[in-house]
Order: structure tokens, then sequence, then C-alpha cells
């Protein structure tokens, strides 16, 4: 909703500016004296009738591309607060855009609730595990484990969307063309495993997400408590990725049957 209230707002803008030049136009051409006849070529007044045709057409027409763009754009994904951004099972791999690699690593990361909530969730399970021990309990506790995965988090997502953009490969989950149960769940796991390259139709293993995920992992030693292993949690961070990973991916593929079930539309 907000960047379609984003778009009408531009094309709102643009229509402004139009017709306020259109009008400027029209009092330069108000105040200033009429040519003779004889001081008029026929070629400069066909020039001068071509510059001042219809100029509400051509707002029409300005309009209308916009929204052709803004519709275009809108076709390229879905988004859900809980699944993420990813595209339907009726709609097309689109190549993105680095401005669209951009958007989505932001909303992904760090400009909406859901990107901070999820993390919210595993420091509750940290807490209630006592993990790591070293870190007291209460809400200072809960704030130093929450600190350190969102930490980790934005690491290992950064370094993914860097990677991902470096060798051209697909950063949205796509839903799978097919029916039945076993397909999908299949096409979830796999997913999480391989993506698609620039060409969006050759797939490619998700080299980027589990380098990140091992890198988020890694560099979580320099802020948790006690001898940490850099190898050891980057494997983690990775074995992290592997599960959470399917498990979001599967939530997407079925998110309307799941909303069915508890009775949303």
């Amino acid at each position: 909703m907000r960047n379609a209230a984003r778009r009408v707002g531009s094309g709102a803008l643009l229509i402004c500016a139009l017709a306020a030049t259109v009008w400027a136009q029209g009092q330069a051409t108000a105040g200033s004296p009429p040519a003779a006849p004889d001081q008029q070529s026929p070629d400069t007044s066909g020039e001068a009738k071509k510059d001042t045709a219809n100029p509400v057409q051509e707002v029409v027409d300005l309009t209308k591309t916009q929204a052709t763009k803004g519709l275009l754009k809108a076709r390229d994904w879905e988004s859900n607060r809980i699944t993420g951004i990813y595209v339907g099972k009726y709609r097309a791999l689109v190549t993105l855009t680095p401005e669209e690699r951009r958007e989505i690593y932001l909303r992904q990361t760090l400009t909406t609730p859901e990107a901070y909530v999820k993390r919210m969730f595993g420091a509750l399970i940290d807490q209630a595990e006592g993990s790591p021990r070293q870190w007291q309990g209460g809400i200072g506790g809960f704030g130093e484990r929450w600190a350190s995965r969102e930490g980790q988090f934005i690491t290992a997502n950064s370094l993914a969307a860097y990677g991902n953009y470096k060798l051209g490969y697909e950063v949205r989950y796509n839903r799978c063309k097919c029916d039945g149960l076993l397909r999908r769940t299949r096409h979830a796991f796999i997913r999480n495993l391989v993506t698609y390259d620039s060409s969006e139709e050759h797939l490619r293993p998700q080299w980027a997400l589990y380098g990140g995920a091992f890198g988020g992992g890694a560099l979580s030693t320099v802020w948790k408590p006690g001898s940490q292993n850099a190898v050891t949690n980057g494997v983690w961070g990775m074995v992290g990725q592997l599960g959470y990973g399917t498990l979001l991916n599967f939530v997407t593929e079925f998110a309307s049957e799941i909303n069915k079930k508890q009775g949303v539309r």
C-alpha cells in the first residue's frame, strides 16, 4: 500500500507540473502581440502547431506510461509480513534491476518491523535455553541475545545480497508451478539449496546465501562471550540457514492453505 500511495503521489505531482508548464506557455503566448500573417512562414507555422498540439493528450500519455511502469513493477513479486518477498505461482521471474535488489535488501534486512520481530523469537528461544550461559537472564540478557542474533542476521544478509548481486543470482523464492503436497514440499526444500542465475532459467547452488550464513556465524564470535570458534559458529550459521530457510520456503509455498485453515481470507 505504501508503494502504491507513493506511485499515486508521484503521478499527481507529474500531472500538476505538466499542467503548470502548459498554463505558463499559454500565459506567455497570450501576453505577446500576434504575429502578422506575412511574418510567419508555412514551415514555422507547422512547427508551432506541432509544439503546442494537444497538451492534454501528452499528459494522459505520460500518466499511462507511469501507471504501466508501476503495474509491471508490481507484477514482479508479492510481499507478506511473515513470508517476505516472493514470486507467485502464476508470475514469471523477471530479472531484477540494481534498484530492485537494493529495495528487497533493505526491506528484508533493515526497514520493516518483521526484520526485527523474527529475531526476537529466536532470542526468546535462546533466553529459555539460557544460551549463551554467560549472559544473564531478565530483560538485560534478552537484549544481549536479541542484539547478537540481529547482528549475525544483518551480517549474513549483507554478505549474501552482495554475493548474489555480483553473481547475478535470484534472491526471491518462487512458488512451485505444480500441484501436490510432495512436489511442492520438495520444491520448497530444493529452492533453499539452489537458485536461478541471471537468465532466470538455470539453477545454481546458493553460494552467496550459505557463504553469507557462514560469514555471519563466524563474525558473531567477536561479541559472543567465552571461548568461541569462528569456524564452528560459521558452520552452525549454515545449518541454521538450512533449517530456517526451508521452513520459511515451506510457509511461503503453502501460505494460502495455511490461511484457509485459520479462516483467513
